[in-house]
């Protein structure tokens, strides 16, 4: 029987997804099989015809799974099937079917990494909340809880050993700003497993991880894409607002790089300004097309230029919650995260928990 772990968080944007692309890599390194799988989608979307989890496709993807999609992620809680659980509850079929999706995943596998969902508490309205699938499943729950501040994450942390204290092999504590890591592993840590709650890793915050994509910040604004479409996949690490006069601006633009600005459509002078320094993609607001300079001066740097009607305080607010809060689907991110885990992580304590050592 494959061993299984269930990667869970305490909240949204954790870094789930990458921890488990780096576990199944780390697993297959070792020289075993791992499969995937993610038991209940509360985030599927309906592309076309079908209705599938962007996680669950990705991962596939990206680690060239042959598994269908329907074992991969069996259960997808779109507006339908919430509305059928709140007519007529749970049934027992939805455990058979994430039973019967983890033997197909499982068959023939060393290992199958599962992804919680976006909280400890989601699943609850079908029955199929993490306590309780960690228990139906005989899985080893691993935690990752990202860190804002210390009663956040010991509460985080301990909250989660109470509702999963069964199943619970450790955690990882993502997201701590550089500043506060030699308190976390010196004061934080060593709280924690003393709670008999293992930490297996204490991870960076890191500009890369929290950084977002050009498309991401279009499909936010709504935004027209007018040139550069290949470049969409760039990763935008800072936001900056070009509203200053030109004399400041070129030295302005130039405090940070991989940025997207900000500007009003008609300040051509700032957008010429911004294309002298680190700018992944320039956001046009209102009404008026750039001028075909500064479209072709753009087209030569390969800084995609997108156009919204939005006027640029809406806008800014729009994409200041972004930051952060965006799903790991791109190389970079990856990559960069299996570096860190590498660094940091107690590959060897994690293998004697898993019972594989």
């Amino acid at each position: 029987m494959a061993t299984t772990i269930y990667v869970v968080s305490t909240q949204r944007f954790s870094g789930k997804t990458a921890l488990c692309v780096g576990l199944i890599r780390w697993l297959k390194a070792e020289g075993l099989s791992a499969g995937y799988m993610k038991p209940v989608s509360t985030t599927a979307r309906k592309r076309g015809e079908s209705t599938s989890d962007e996680d669950a496709l990705f991962i596939k993807s990206i680690m060239d799974l042959p598994d269908p999609l329907d074992a991969i992620a069996p259960v997808l809680l779109s507006e339908s099937g919430l509305d059928a659980a709140l007519s007529t509850g749970a049934g027992e079929e939805l455990e058979m079917k994430v039973l019967d999706a983890l033997g197909r995943i499982g068959k023939g596998r060393d290992a199958v990494v599962m992804e919680g969902g976006t909280s400890l508490r989601e699943g609850h309205i079908v029955r199929l909340d993490t306590p309780r699938l960690s228990r139906l499943l005989k899985t080893n729950v691993l935690v990752v809880a990202p860190f804002s501040d210390t009663v956040q994450v010991v509460d985080d942390l301990l909250a989660a050993r109470s509702l999963v204290s069964d199943t619970l092999i450790g955690c990882v504590i993502n997201q701590v700003p550089q500043h506060r890591i030699a308190f976390v592993e010196e004061k934080v840590r060593p709280f924690i497993e003393a709670q008999s709650i293992p930490v297996f890793a204490v991870l960076p915050r890191e500009k890369t991880l929290m950084s977002v994509s050009v498309d991401e910040l279009r499909e936010g604004l709504g935004g027209e894409v007018l040139c550069c479409e290949s470049a969409m996949g760039e990763l935008v690490e800072n936001l900056m607002i070009g509203a200053m006069g030109i004399e400041t601006a070129l030295s302005y633009f130039r405090l940070a790089m991989n940025k997207a600005v900000i500007t009003g459509s008609d300040r051509s002078d700032i957008q010429l300004a911004a294309l002298e320094t680190s700018t992944r993609c320039l956001i046009l607001t209102g009404d008026a097309r750039p001028s075909p300079l500064v479209v072709g001066i753009a087209e030569e740097r390969n800084v995609p230029i997108i156009l919204t009607r939005l006027d640029t305080l809406k806008a800014v607010e729009i994409l200041e919650t972004f930051f952060g809060k965006t799903r790991f689907h791109q190389q970079k991110k990856i990559d960069r995260f299996e570096k860190l885990l590498d660094k940091s992580m107690d590959f060897k304590a994690l293998k004697r928990a898993l019972g594989l050592a």
